[in-house]
């Protein structure tokens, strides 16, 4: 009698584990008073709407930087822009003060400030700017959906292609509550955060009444890109993918703070330095 008590107090314990571990991975529908401060360290991207599907700290890179995440569709995408100075296999990314399409780097993103003040007051909310060569961290160009090119990002992440982010404005043309005044080319506001927009007269567009910023809860912020200086800082969000165009430029996807839509580019510099969201393997 002991021993089958015993068993069924193991297999008790077994299972509770297990439905413990499974609600910590668990993607739930929150508002954005649950985690003052974000998951992540300093990003201050806490303004996720109730429509917003979050897992809080979904995942932390070498630098000890945390990250939230949102589910959009069957997509989990970061809800912050990657800020590490280290791949998962513990190689650094250096600094850059110059541009290259073989070296990679990182850059400081900001406007009319010093270096030391983009990296003090702009990293820890807008992330980093990272060459293309920095993003791949060696793998070649990839158009397939999962990419299956981990990069830059953390294990069990990798760097979206072009098919990739197609598919999440494809889904979100299909969800009325992702459309600005119900034109699904309009999608730029549900993709964007809520703060750290120039403001902007245009309807539906980003920088235009931000407060109804970020149905999604993906939380883009314009961080601008750097090409040899910083350009568009609060005005212009740039997205990475893993899909080059040709030896010289790559697929991108991009939103500004004036344009209702959401543009996708193929002439991205190789050199440039571009945000990046990583997407859940």
């Amino acid at each position: 009698m002991r021993k089958f008590f015993k068993l069924g107090m193991a297999l008790t314990l077994s299972v509770a584990m297990l439905l413990t571990s499974c609600k910590k991975e668990e993607v739930s529908n929150n508002g954005n008073t649950e985690n003052p401060g974000g998951g992540g360290t300093g990003s201050a991207n806490t303004d996720y709407p109730s429509t917003a599907i979050v897992i809080y700290e979904a995942v932390t890179d070498l630098d000890g930087n945390r990250y939230d995440a949102v589910r959009i569709g069957d997509q989990v995408w970061m809800a912050e822009n990657l800020r590490t100075t280290k791949y998962a296999d513990g190689t650094s990314i250096p600094l850059g003060t110059s541009t290259s399409t073989t070296t990679a780097y990182c850059y400081a993103p900001g406007a009319h400030q010093s270096y030391e003040e983009n990296v003090m007051d702009n990293v820890a909310r807008y992330g980093y700017l990272y060459n293309w060569p920095a993003v791949m961290h060696g793998a070649s160009s990839s158009a397939a959906n999962p990419s299956g090119v981990q990069g830059i990002c953390p294990d069990g992440w990798h760097v979206p292609s072009d098919a990739e982010w197609i598919q999440l404005t494809d889904y979100m043309k299909t969800q009325p509550t992702y459309m600005a005044s119900g034109n699904a080319d309009n999608l730029a506001k549900a993709l964007a955060a809520t703060w750290g927009w120039n403001s902007s007269s245009n309807t539906d567009a980003p920088g235009n009444n931000p407060s109804t910023n970020n149905a999604t809860g993906f939380s883009a912020l314009p961080a601008g890109y750097y090409n040899g200086r910083y350009y568009y800082f609060c005005n212009n969000a740039n997205f990475w993918s893993a899909t080059e165009r040709n030896d010289e430029n790559t697929f991108y996807l991009s939103l500004y703070c004036s344009y209702a839509g959401v543009m996708y580019e193929d002439n991205g510099d190789k050199y440039d330095g571009f945000s990046v969201r990583c997407v859940r393997d």
